[in-house]
């Protein structure tokens, strides 16, 4: 498998689960910030033409794109690891559940600060709504050590690397202690030290 990352975009979510399977696979790194040139002369769009990451190449050629569907992939690859509930299950769709909130309440909001056309009148508002989230999972996390409990799973690693952006995007989370508790605790894993360069 190869794994076409950007450090630091939600696609290092990806990299760390890989790290957590004990998988074989290459990393890529992809400059977001320029052409999307590709080590081997390719460029991103050539391998996702939607333009962006993370993109899973599989070993027979196809690509998996979109990080909901790539995380779970990576841990069904590897059911022991832990990194998502067995198919079938309401577990499962506990955690497909998370990934939408953390996809499209989470992700979302806070990636749209990153738009350098965005007016700034809009700012505040966005940072409100991400504050009713960041509120919601600070409550949650009072009797979990993880989204799902006691057990670390991809929606985690999702999580943690997207309010890693916090700091860069003006959204403060001091309001929020055990959020930062989790936080902490992520952070402590070899996984994520690898990915992230922790």
């Amino acid at each position: 498998m190869k794994l076409y990352s950007a450090p630091g975009s939600c696609s290092s979510a990806a990299h760390i689960c890989l790290l957590e399977t004990g998988l074989d696979f290459a990393l890529v790194k992809v400059d977001l910030g320029g052409d999307r040139r590709l080590p081997d002369g390719r460029y991103l769009n050539d391998i996702n033409p939607k333009g962006y990451v993370p993109a899973l190449e599989l070993d027979n050629g196809e690509v998996l794109t979109e990080n909901v569907a790539v995380l779970q992939y990576i841990a069904d690859q590897k059911p022991e690891s832990g990194l998502a509930p067995a198919n079938g299950t309401l577990a499962r769709y506990r955690l497909q559940e998370w990934l939408g909130f953390v996809n499209s309440e989470v992700h979302k909001t806070l990636g749209l600060l990153f738009n350098p056309k965005l007016a700034e009148v809009a700012k505040p508002a966005l940072l409100e709504k991400f504050g009713q989230r960041a509120a919601y999972l600070d409550q949650h996390l009072a009797a979990h050590q993880y989204l799902m409990g006691d057990q670390f799973t991809v929606v985690d690693a999702y999580l943690y690397i997207v309010l890693g952006w916090c700091p860069m995007l003006g959204a403060d989370l001091t309001p929020y202690p055990r959020l930062n508790a989790y936080l902490t605790r992520v952070a402590q894993r070899a996984s994520v030290k690898a990915a992230t360069g922790g």
